[in-house]
């Protein structure tokens, strides 16, 4: 393995690198000046006083949360293993394996208002109220006529135009 450094300049900077030769790699690593490297002090949380109540319940959260039974389908990384199948294809000058469309499930098609209404039945008897919950009527809407709002449209229209005219000290153009 043999190493060198090297300066590399750029326009009113000067950067220092460290070039590595690892079996059949050269790998170059970015080196900083002193004035570029910060005191990982600076980076430190303000130092916090906890009693033995906070730090137990802490632990306990941890522990109820974590999980040993990490196994199984659910716990497999498919991404990394289809990108992985895709660059040992394109390795190998060869197609790329086809995507396999996940199974479609049915979807539920829910009623929202039988839903709320069992919601709310369900409130009002777990406090002891009566549980009768009544249909709400359904709103129909009201159909306007219109001829009367195209005729107001051409009357706002030639209002506006004739309004514009007269405060206009200008002739209008000709077309």
């Amino acid at each position: 393995m043999s190493q060198s450094s090297e300066v590399h300049r750029e326009p009113g900077r000067e950067r220092l690198g460290l070039l590595r030769v690892r079996d059949d790699v050269i790998a170059l690593h970015a080196m900083r000046w002193p004035d570029e490297i910060r005191s990982p002090e600076e980076l430190l949380p303000p130092p916090v006083e906890l009693s033995d109540e906070e730090i137990d319940g802490a632990l306990a959260l941890m522990a109820s949360m974590t999980r040993e039974d990490l196994e199984g389908e659910e716990f497999q990384d498919t991404y990394a293993e289809a990108l992985g199948q895709i660059i040992e294809a394109k390795r190998e000058d060869r197609e790329p394996p086809k995507l396999q469309e996940p199974e479609s499930k049915p979807g539920q098609i829910v009623d929202l208002m039988a839903a709320l209404n069992e919601s709310v039945q369900l409130a009002r008897a777990a406090r002891g109220e009566d549980a009768d919950v009544h249909e709400l009527p359904k709103k129909t809407a009201k159909k306007r006529p219109t001829r009367k709002t195209a005729a107001k449209k051409a009357t706002t229209k030639a209002t506006t135009k004739a309004a514009a005219k007269k405060t206009s000290g200008r002739r209008p153009r000709s077309a």
